[in-house]
């Protein structure tokens, strides 16, 4: 082994001892796991009040990250009666929370419709502060939101935190509304 091959082996040793020091600190950063199995999976989850997309997004493949400790966890469909647990997540552990939501009784026509255009996937919709889905819910020629005649505030807030778009629109009965992105 020249020199040279000396140096960088040793550069690389060093290299690797670091990182793994880096990881082992890591993996003591105070984090665990939340995943979601919720009955209907397009009900929106918050932790600790911020909207982290649909459950059906965490159910298998995917997780929520949170710190160790206490979270309020709620979920909302606007269909089904709300539901907030208080979870406790442990150090690298995962914490699922299983719910089946019950519906309430549905609206009462006339109807108008409402569709959303040009929004980051997964972006909250809240109407009149109130959250009812997100956008990939209703962004297509097949898909809508039904809603009662009048005057409504609408927020779309993207997922991951990004300004929102806010407008107060007009449902008319029989017509369709677009709410557009920029």
């Amino acid at each position: 082994m020249t020199l040279f091959s000396k140096s960088l082996f040793s550069a690389g040793a060093l290299m690797f001892a670091a990182t793994m020091q880096v990881w082992a600190q890591g993996s003591g950063s105070g984090t665990g796991y939340l995943k979601t199995s919720v009955d209907p999976g397009r009900a929106g989850v918050f932790v600790d009040g911020k909207y982290m997309g649909p459950a059906a997004n965490f159910k298998i493949a995917r997780k929520y990250t949170l710190t160790v400790g206490e979270h309020e966890v709620r979920i909302v469909d606007p269909r089904y009666q709300e539901v907030t647990r208080k979870v406790s997540i442990a150090q690298g552990k995962t914490t699922t929370i299983a719910e089946k939501l019950t519906p309430v009784p549905l609206a009462t026509p006339p109807f108008g419709k409402l569709r959303t255009d040009g929004f980051a996937k997964f972006s909250a919709v809240y109407i009149n502060d109130k959250f009812y889905g997100h956008t990939d819910e209703f962004n297509n020629f097949a898909q809508a939101m039904l809603l009662n005649p009048g005057e409504y505030k609408i927020r779309i807030v993207p997922v991951d935190g990004g300004a929102a778009h806010e407008e107060t629109i007009k449902i008319e009965a029989d017509k369709l509304t677009i709410v557009k992105g920029k």
